[in-house]
């Protein structure tokens, strides 16, 4: 597990190892003689065969250390500014002791953090005994990840006193009486608690590790021989769970990724960034809070056998300080080839008396079915295949154009990107992609033809990454459609796993796994599509945060760049028709009341997410959820039919009331808004196509 930004795949069969609370310190936590051979051999890959090589010297060990700090005490609440001035005073030395496989600098790091937390949460729970006076005016800063760390142990304690103020009141404005938030909270922070008497060295070397390799770049990973077989596992299972992969961040096992065709995937409750904050079992079991548990632990509550009901207790991911959370019931189920796959549906847009109609084919991921196909299977599934049938069908729905739904489609199979692309541009480079050694390679398409030469448009937000923005890159530079929504998320990278036994000949697995980035993606215009993704010819509001979501938001990711422009003979011109476009698209949403609404739900978030302090004043507080409720009775967005489901009492309320609304309703508008208008705005261009003159590629 990680720290921080750990993740593992929730479909794990993970048994918790049985450890009582024990009085006085935690154990002492020593590296083992492989883990520092192991991160001996993986400096010497990455210094050897990365895309970008990193030398690890003291550049890089500063970085290493500043990035193993944060993902133990990212928000500065736990160590003290004399722990980190002892840190840092080591922090040259981190490259000289991998070469000397001495580990003893991370490891006396952790153990310090061990005791830190230990005495940290036992004095939170201290303070549950006292009364607190709301009638003060203090305020509490939710987000310290700036802000220096406490300079004596009296700093801290009042750090500390504010912390579990801000969470007492929290629940007492949800109603709770003092007796159950005393309980709620003593309970919460004895999870920190008993965790910190758990972690065993190879958590503290995956941590460590997992600063190394993400300080040379962010999709660079390294996995302990424990992370490889629990990952080996997972694929065994044949994926039976929720469908979801989970880290941890700040105490909160959090949503980092959604299996497409997954149970959470399908359901439309659960979004990337949602906090897991409590896990039931059946449909009316207790649900547990499990703030402050083991990322492991929590997995294993999660998975279990196919058709059975798991309920988890939802934070969303823009979640304001105050409001109320989401119990929502899934059913854990394995994910099939049949439930990724591509769909279609036909929406009829009406543009005065005439109507015209679009089809939308909605794909989930890049799939292909390399099983069926390695064993000769000539009706194999894959994206391209289905979606190449679908246009076949939409051709007999007579539709005026297709549209294609990318969003939140984080990629897959490079050759399916490829073979999509030619179904609407026939033969023709696609893609290039160059290795570490500098060598460019073009990837083409060779369909003689293409299936659909109508109009084209593609709809992506920021989850569209990898084969996607492979994809709509592709249709954008040959000037075939036009691409539609938020910026893509902007990973033009490749990565390769190397089994680090194998290279050392290791009969039993000892040194576990090594993702590196070998390669980078390039559009046959000659730009990257790295860092700065897909830019959409228009754009349209999304719920994504994009300084926090995306490759952008990663303060090392590898730079924009670009090659010489691959061959290519564009085959539309759309880029003369966006002007039109802009100013159709334009004066429709100004008279579209869904979409101002929509509009108006993304401020909101916006806005909670900037909010940084909030008052420890209970009068004050009130007063704002008395604002925030006037204002949505008066915009008519209370009564929006949102079913948010039951509340089991546990942290209920910790959004504000403007968030929670807010939230739901722009989840389940942003679908339907979004879809409509980019509909709209290829109905916009099939009618300015079929009244401009033809005009043939030569």
């Amino acid at each position: 597990m990680r720290m921080k930004y750990g993740f593992l795949w929730i479909f794990l069969a993970i048994a918790p190892s049985a450890y009582a609370l024990e009085s006085g310190s935690p154990p002492v936590l020593t590296p083992l003689p492989q883990q520092a051979q192991a991160a001996h051999l993986t400096s010497q890959f990455l210094e050897r065969f990365h895309y970008k090589p990193v030398p690890l010297d003291d550049a890089l060990s500063v970085k290493i250390m500043n990035r193993f700090i944060k993902s133990l005490d990212p928000d500065r609440v736990i160590f003290l500014q004399s722990d980190i001035d002892k840190f840092m005073a080591s922090s040259t030395k981190i490259d000289d002791a991998i070469d000397q496989e001495d580990l003893n600098i991370p490891f006396s790091i952790f153990n310090l953090y061990e005791q830190r937390v230990v005495d940290r949460m036992s004095y939170a729970r201290s303070l549950l005994k006292q009364k607190f006076d709301f009638s003060v005016q203090e305020d509490y800063t939710l987000s310290r990840d700036k802000e220096p760390w406490p300079r004596s142990e009296a700093e801290s304690n009042d750090l500390w006193r504010k912390r579990v103020k801000s969470d007492w009141l929290r629940l007492k404005l949800a109603g709770k009486d003092d007796a159950s938030i005393r309980d709620t909270l003593d309970k919460r922070y004895e999870n920190s608690l008993e965790r910190a008497y758990k972690y065993k060295n190879d958590d503290v070397f995956q941590t460590f590790m997992d600063a190394y390799t993400t300080s040379v770049d962010p999709h660079s990973d390294y996995f302990g021989a424990t992370a490889s077989a629990e990952f080996d596992i997972s694929m065994k299972l044949s994926l039976v769970g929720i469908g979801a992969v989970l880290q941890e961040r700040d105490d909160y096992t959090t949503i980092r990724e959604l299996v497409a065709g997954g149970p959470a995937q399908l359901s439309g409750k659960l979004a990337v960034g949602d906090r897991i904050i409590g896990v039931g079992q059946g449909e009316n079991g207790p649900v547990k809070e499990v703030v402050g548990t083991r990322l492991d632990e929590i997995v294993q509550m999660i998975r279990g056998a196919k058709g059975s009901v798991v309920r988890l207790d939802i934070l969303p991911a823009d979640a304001g300080p105050d409001g109320k959370h989401r119990l929502i019931s899934l059913v854990r189920d394995k994910i099939s080839l049949d439930k990724q796959a591509a769909r279609k549906t036909v929406l009829s847009v009406k543009d005065g008396d005439a109507t015209r109609k679009i089809g939308v084919i909605t794909l989930p991921a890049f799939y292909e079915d390399f099983e069926a196909r390695r064993k000769g299977d000539k009706d194999y599934r894959s994206a391209s295949r289905d979606v190449a049938k679908l246009l076949g069908e939409l051709k007999q729905d007579k539709v005026d154009g297709v549209l294609i739904d990318l969003r939140n489609n984080g990629g897959g199979s490079l050759s399916e990107a490829i073979d999509l692309t030619g179904l609407f541009v026939g033969k023709g480079p696609v893609v290039q992609q160059r290795d570490a050694g500098g060598a460019v390679e073009v990837e083409s398409d060779d369909l003689p033809t293409p299936a659909w030469t109508g109009p084209v448009g593609v709809l992506i937000n920021r989850g569209s990454a990898s084969a996607s923005e492979i994809f709509a890159a592709a249709i954008q530079d040959y000037g075939r459609g036009v691409i539609i929504g938020e910026p893509s998320f902007g990973k033009g990278t490749v990565q390769t796993v190397v089994n680090l036994d194998q290279v050392a000949h290791n009969l039993k697995p000892k040194f576990g796994e090594l993702k590196l980035t070998v390669a980078q993606f390039f559009r046959i215009d000659g730009g990257t599509t790295q860092l700065r993704g897909v830019t959409p010819d228009i754009s349209l509001p999304g719920l994504s945060d994009l300084t926090t979501f995306g490759e952008s938001s990663y303060d090392n990711a590898l730079p924009w760049t670009q090659v010489k422009p691959a061959k290519y003979q564009p085959e539309g011109d759309i880029k003369a028709l966006l002007p039109q476009l802009q100013s159709r698209h334009d004066a429709r949403v100004k008279k579209d009341p869904d979409f101002q609404r929509f509009v108006d739900d993304v401020a909101v978030l916006k806005a909670q997410r900037e909010k940084k302090v909030i008052s420890l004043n209970e009068a004050e507080r009130r007063k704002e959820l008395a604002a925030q409720a006037d204002r949505l009775k008066s915009s008519g967005q209370i009564n929006d039919g949102v079913d948010t489901g039951e509340d089991d009492g546990l942290q209920a309320n910790e959004r504000s009331l403007s968030a929670d609304i807010a939230i739901e309703k722009a989840r389940k508008n942003a679908k339907d808004v979004l879809l409509n208008e980019a509909a709209a705005i290829l109905a916009d261009e099939a009618d300015l196509q079929a009244g401009a003159p033809k005009t043939v590629a030569q």
